[in-house]
């Protein structure tokens, strides 16, 4: 096979640790606003499917949600993305265009799916059961555009494969067929639907004193759903971890200490909360997620930095020192973050009043 040279990394203004303790902080926001989207849109359109007054209200409150987690779930995408890019530029882009022609349409689907979500609020009422397929049409967007991200995050690490590039130079090379993809994408669409079903229950808390039969109903569910789901989604994990090639796999078995550690807390934290959320004790198992999350993106970035070791490290990355956008990132993140608590509070002030 033809060889692809990996092109040479750029410099960055500030040590390599700062982006990726960015990079650490930032990805577990996105992750569970998206999982949040996924998955209550998931399970409001199965409510919406099986019909009934407290469902179909329950999936109208969704509905009412969506386009405003939509947003937040892309706002906080692009941080994390940019501090990939940083790192690990030269394989990230190099993994980009090798699929193009898949990942250039993530944005009009993501638009689409967006557009999807607006109409599914705003004509819940006047669409009926046809708010059934416009919910559902965004919802196999997401879907979809979460496959190409899994593919693209899965590919970049995989700098042997960019040779295929010669039999797929129309920029189509995805690789569905690696082991390791299945599980991989499995395990976060699972765990998105878990996750969806806490935040459902959430959103029935949400002016449950208005509507007690709705309240009781959606945490119920919600919690059932996780509990069933981070069920299923411990076995999925277990899988995908033994499908790792074993040099990575053993990082997490005595390998590498502190990744042994960190597998260690997290398995042990998915087993306290299935047992938390099965005695509905909701907010601590919103607790235990947000921890468990952060674990495992810990461990996403040790496997990263396994998969690239024979070609890569991040101590590789040559410094030359310009602390002036560093310092105006902080700055706006700042700005940002405050922003996003105003604008929570003004959209829930807003919305109870519907």
């Amino acid at each position: 096979m033809d060889t692809l040279f990996i092109p040479q990394p750029d410099v960055i203004p500030v040590a390599w640790g700062w982006f990726q303790f960015l990079l650490l902080l930032t990805l577990p926001l996105h992750l569970l606003a998206m999982n949040a989207m996924v998955g209550s849109l998931g399970l409001g359109l199965a409510q919406h499917i099986r019909g009934g007054e407290v469902q179909s209200r329950l999936a109208h409150r969704i509905a009412l949600a969506l386009p405003l987690v939509v947003a937040t779930v892309v706002n906080l995408g692009v941080a994390p993305f940019l501090f990939v890019q940083v790192l690990y530029g030269q394989f990230n882009y190099t993994s980009s265009i090798l699929m193009g022609t898949f990942w250039i349409l993530v944005i009009p689907m993501l638009i689409t799916a967006y557009y999807g979500a607006y109409l599914y609020d705003f004509k819940f009422e006047q669409l009926g059961k046809a708010g059934i397929l416009v919910g559902l049409v965004s919802f196999l967007l997401f879907l979809a555009i979460g496959s190409f991200f899994s593919n693209n995050m899965l590919l970049m690490t995989l700098p042997h494969r960019f040779g295929e590039y010669f039999s797929n130079m129309a920029g189509t090379l995805l690789i569905f067929d690696h082991p390791e993809y299945l599980p991989r994408y499995l395990h976060m669409m699972i765990g998105a639907v878990a996750v969806g079903g806490l935040y459902v229950a959430l959103l029935g808390r949400f002016k449950g004193d208005r509507d007690i039969q709705l309240m009781e109903y959606a945490e119920n569910l919600g919690l059932r759903v996780f509990f069933i789901c981070t069920l299923i989604n411990t076995v999925v994990g277990l899988v995908y971890l033994a499908t790792l090639p074993k040099k990575d796999m053993m990082i997490f078995m005595g390998g590498d200490m502190a990744a042994t550690i960190v597998f260690s807390l997290a398995f042990l934290l998915a087993i306290a909360v299935l047992i938390v959320s099965w005695k509905k004790k909701l907010w601590l198992t919103v607790g235990h997620v947000v921890v468990l999350v952060y674990l495992m993106v810990f461990m996403r970035a040790w496997l990263r930095s396994s998969y690239l070791r024979d070609v890569f490290t991040l101590d590789q990355l040559q410094v030359v020192p310009q602390y002036s956008p560093l310092v105006f990132f902080l700055v706006t993140l700042v700005i940002g973050i405050a922003a996003l608590v105003w604008l929570w509070q003004k959209t829930s002030k807003a919305m109870a009043h519907l």
